[in-house]
């Protein structure tokens, strides 16, 4: 099954894409300032504002700051974000989910009835309450606020896929042997929730991006430190959008709509994996099959049969 989801094109775009913004993250900032010589904080008395140019390859800020600069360094800012929000909200879901559905009885309602109280809370708005309450609140402080609100959603679709396999024969089985409750949820139930797990933690990740540009945007957060969502909200505080100077605002959106469209096409590989009826390759050999079948059937006159052993229609 990994061979195949690592052949499928989509999934091989997705997951390039999001390989080379984690290195862009990682090492991003050291290499603008060691070998491009760059520094995101440096001001350009002589462009102030300016367009792309050979000299700054994506402009000036209306301060003289290099764009590009303080967009590579944003990248490690939203992009850690993102992987620790969504991590923790991955992480939770699947406890509290796989807990509940297999517990079942009061401890399931009890669960359950706190979840849907967590999902009727307006998550944004906590956000915005709880990082202002905070004075200047770090990167992993903002990631541990959006995890800890994230959750609910993933914790509900957790659950019912447990309860499903709560009924399998499989963990029939493993009970009536006497087996412990917490070896059959981690070892034999949550494997089988490996799709869906990875498509929760990307949906995460990108929702801890946004929730983090927003925050950013709104001046709330880290206001010493420097992210995507801080670049387009200096940008709308300062008119770039009325000045017209695009380069401002546009690489840093750009980058966050970048790794929204990955993560939608590993989901879509994902999906095609473990929906045969989105699989491409099994429709295309099944169209094929059938017009084949067709064919052979109008051409005689005799009776039929498909042959399941040897995979051709007999007469």
């Amino acid at each position: 099954m990994l061979k195949q989801f690592l052949s499928s094109r989509k999934v091989q775009v997705g997951i390039s894409v999001l390989i080379f913004f984690l290195i862009v993250a990682i090492f991003g900032e050291l290499f603008i300032t060691t070998v491009m010589n760059l520094d995101p904080a440096a001001v350009d008395y002589e462009n102030m504002g300016s367009a792309p140019s050979s000299e700054h390859l994506l402009g000036t800020n209306l301060a003289g700051q290099d764009v590009f600069a303080q967009t590579v360094k944003g990248a490690r800012g939203s992009v850690f974000v993102g992987l620790i929000s969504g991590l923790l909200a991955t992480v939770i879901a699947v406890l509290v989910g796989t807990w509940s559905g297999y517990s079942v009885g009061l401890i399931d309602k009890v669960t359950m009835a706190f979840v849907n109280v967590l999902m009727t809370l307006p998550s944004l708005a906590l956000m915005f309450i709880i990082a202002g309450y905070i004075n200047n609140a770090g990167i992993v402080m903002i990631a541990l606020i959006i995890g800890f609100l994230e959750w609910p959603g993933g914790a509900r679709v957790i659950r019912s896929q447990t309860l499903s396999l709560r009924n399998r024969d499989f963990t029939a089985a493993l009970r009536s042997i006497g087996e412990k409750r917490w070896r059959i949820v981690m070892v034999e139930i949550v494997p089988h929730l490996g799709g869906i797990i990875s498509a929760m933690f990307l949906r995460a990740l990108v929702a801890g991006i946004f929730a983090e540009s927003s925050l950013a945007f709104l001046g709330i957060g880290n206001t010493n430190g420097m992210s995507w969502g801080m670049q387009i909200g200096q940008a709308q505080q300062q008119g770039a959008l009325l000045r017209g100077m695009w380069w401002w605002f546009l690489p840093p959106g750009i980058c966050i709509a970048l790794i929204g469209f990955a993560t939608a096409m590993v989901n879509f590989g994902l999906d095609e994996i473990t929906n045969p009826s989105l699989n491409a390759r099994l429709t295309s050999i099944t169209h094929k099959f059938n017009r084949k079948r067709d064919r052979e059937i109008r051409s005689s006159d005799q009776p039929v049969m498909w042959s399941a052993d040897t995979g051709t229609v007999t007469s």
